[in-house]
């Protein structure tokens, strides 16, 4: 399985990823447009890796001019259908389909980490147009939150990874080293009916390349653990946004 063909697993469950994944906090935005020292109403944004349009929903609201690039052909669909004012086309970050110098801001939510630095650096580079930004952010659960901890136990030990302790400043360490970036990172909940959290569980890349019965088999025994800890059938959610952004 290479890194291609695991984010290419994504296409197949484009209506479950709209309909269950997180979107990001109003609080983003604002952090984007402060470190990239610009507003993003009527900035000219292309959001690469858009998938079904979480964060391309968010940048059109916005006022930006917005245009997404999507590797995935059920994805793109997908964000067709509830952004259809909204130009897709089809690509990834390592080959932008884009002209040279013709953005302001280029934004990666939760899609640098599928491409290629040695290809998408320059990509970057070259499509921004001078003292553009690059802004790159991952929303990823926080495991300070102590049910939440130890639910990535359990996946960790699921998907044979290293039994660690949580570093919440791995995705600035991942940062191309090439390029300037500042920081900073956003918290924010979301409460969502239990069948909500395990549907945007079974959406992540590893549970889609896992297989049905192994899938199923994990999230029964996440729906009888969460039921114990919400009993109201609601599932108080806490992430953390980790925004970098390097200007050209």
């Amino acid at each position: 399985m290479t890194i291609t063909s695991q984010a290419r697993s994504f296409d197949k469950a484009a209506a479950s990823y709209a309909a269950n994944r997180p979107s990001y906090p109003p609080a983003l935005l604002d952090a984007v447009e402060e470190l990239a020292d610009r507003p993003l109403n009527g900035a000219r944004v292309a959001d690469i890796g858009a998938g079904t349009g979480l964060a391309t929903a968010l940048l059109h609201a916005r006022g930006a001019h917005v245009i997404a690039v999507e590797p995935g052909p059920a994805m793109a669909s997908q964000l067709r259908l509830t952004l259809p004012d909204v130009p897709v086309v089809l690509g990834d970050g390592n080959n932008l389909p884009l002209a040279s110098e013709s953005i302001d801001v280029l934004t990666y939510a939760q899609a640098w980490h599928w491409t290629d630095p040695h290809k998408s650096v320059p990509e970057a580079l070259r499509v921004l147009q001078p003292g553009g930004a690059l802004a790159l952010w991952w929303n990823d659960s926080d495991s300070a939150v102590g049910w939440i901890a130890a639910q990535d136990t359990r996946l960790r030990r699921l998907f044979g990874a290293e039994d660690s302790q949580p570093d919440p400043m791995a995705r600035f360490r991942r940062l191309p080293p090439e390029l300037s970036f500042v920081t900073r990172q956003v918290s924010w909940t979301r409460s969502v009916p239990l069948e909500t959290h395990l549907a945007n569980l079974a959406s992540y890349s590893d549970f889609l390349v896992l297989g049905k019965k192994a899938t199923e088999t994990f999230l029964a025994t996440e729906r009888d653990l969460l039921a114990e800890a919400f009993p109201n059938g609601m599932v108080k959610e806490r992430y953390v946004v980790s925004l970098a952004v390097a200007m050209r």
